[in-house]
């Protein structure tokens, strides 16, 4: 008996799909991962970016909650905020050669960075910083300051003041903005973190799916802020967490919902969701310290119907096609303006409407890299636009295709986003994309169809 019963569990395990929720693994093992990862990502990725940019020092400061936004991604897992002021410092004496790291601060900052300071010594923590740079003789001092990216630019004005107060002349002279190094760390993704991403993504898809579902939704009860909200406390029951709030947006054949000309600078109003309706979710999760960001589409089936609709699916074909159009446009070296107006051209050229507004994805939801277009500027993006495509780096494929549906007499906008990877060669979703609308309810064996 003990042994059917575990195969009549078993089977339910296999054959129910609520059932395959992807694991998540316990806080302490995350912590585990992170650390790992940033091990790795010093001893294998920095090096080759310091001598890709030619900053051979490296300064990174921040006091106690108000970090910069790239000692977010260089501090322990355990350690929520700098403490006090902490300053660390990365050193490499030659092109190519191993990265020394070490932390002008009170304490050991993780693994990597050392304490460097000894304020008995020396109670000074800015003399303390002189006395490693005068030691090291840099040849280019880099600083977290920069015009394009604000995730290269959490220097304070202060600490900004305060070490140049106590650098010489000389010293002054090499210092120049790190932008470029920043933002290649925080676009570089490894191969451990890119074996990671597909699960990741894969967690936002399993939740995305349960929340476009007659789990959540109850035609003519439902809302869409019940379902967003339902979003936030999955999130956090599975012990993960979210870097924006989610939005659930609904389109409808009825001519007074214009949701398709909406502003994205306005959020939807809260409506009961109704059979016949289009719903749009946008939605990310943070795991890891790496961040998606996802827009897929449901549809509410009306009484008699068993399928989505045949025109709405034709709808998001015209938007996976301009997915293509961008992402074929990808070429290593490209700025992110000319892989946006190589795309737009074509989309025009195959009389298709629409808009593109992709951006890098990694540490940060809109992380750093190339700006490809923006929801409001379809024109070049001057700066974060200008920056260069890599290889091994993340982007959400965004965009929309504005669709003319004749059977709702009225246009359908076509919101897509997802998460991929491009190796400088192709650009690979990390857990595939929508290519079908998802049914609300979904296929029902019972119910004979």
């Amino acid at each position: 008996m003990k042994r059917l019963l575990l195969l009549i569990c078993t089977s339910f395990l296999v054959f129910n799909s609520w059932a395959q929720q992807p694991a998540v693994l316990s806080v302490r093992e995350q912590a585990a991962v992170v650390d790992s990862w940033l091990e790795d990502r010093i001893q294998q990725v920095l090096p080759n970016l310091m001598t890709e940019t030619g900053i051979d020092f490296w300064i990174v400061v921040s006091r106690e909650y108000n970090e910069d936004p790239v000692i977010r991604t260089l501090l322990p897992a355990t350690w929520h905020a700098a403490r006090r002021r902490t300053i660390l410092v990365m050193y490499q004496p030659s092109p190519n050669a191993p990265v020394e790291t070490y932390a002008v601060a009170r304490y050991d900052v993780g693994k990597s960075f050392k304490k460097a300071w000894n304020p008995e010594a020396q109670p000074d923590q800015w003399k303390a910083l002189l006395e490693i740079i005068q030691a090291k003789k840099p040849k280019k001092i880099g600083l977290n300051f920069s015009k394009d990216y604000g995730h290269a630019d959490g220097l304070t004005h202060f600490d900004y003041e305060e070490l140049m107060r106590i650098l010489p002349a000389q010293e002054q002279a090499k210092v120049v903005s790190a932008q470029t190094l920043a933002v290649r760390w925080l676009e570089t993704r490894t191969a451990a973190e890119m074996a990671a991403y597909k699960h990741i993504q894969e967690l936002a898809h399993y939740i995305i799916a349960e929340g476009l579902s007659d789990r959540v939704i109850t035609p003519g009860v439902t809302t869409t802020e019940d379902v967003v909200w339902f979003y936030r406390e999955k999130i956090k029951e599975m012990k993960l967490d979210t870097w924006f709030h989610p939005t659930v947006d609904i389109q409808r054949p009825d001519p007074s919902s214009q949701e398709a000309s909406r502003s994205f600078a306005t959020r939807p109003t809260e409506q009961v969701i109704l059979p016949g309706d289009l719903l749009h979710i946008d939605f990310g999760i943070t795991y890891l310290r790496l961040n998606t960001d996802t827009q897929e589409l449901a549809y509410v089936l009306k009484a008699g119907e068993t399928e989505v609709p045949a025109y709405l699916q034709d709808a998001l074909k015209v938007g996976n096609r301009l997915q293509d159009i961008l992402t074929t446009n990808f070429q290593t070296g490209k700025t992110g303006n000319q892989i946006l107006k190589a795309a737009l051209d074509q989309m025009n050229l195959e009389g298709i409407k629409g808009s593109i507004y992709t951006h890098p994805l990694g540490f940060y939801g809109h992380s750093a890299g190339p700006t490809i277009g923006m929801w409001d500027n379809q024109g070049d993006t001057p700066g974060a636009g200008d920056f260069p495509m890599h290889a091994n780096t993340g982007y959400a494929i965004e965009l929309n295709a504005v669709v003319f549906v004749k059977e709702w007499n009225k246009d359908v906008r076509v919101m897509l986003e997802e998460g991929a990877y491009f190796d400088g060669k192709k650009v690979t979703y990390y857990n595939g994309r929508q290519k079908s609308i998802l049914a609300i309810p979904r296929k029902s064996d019972y119910l004979g169809y």
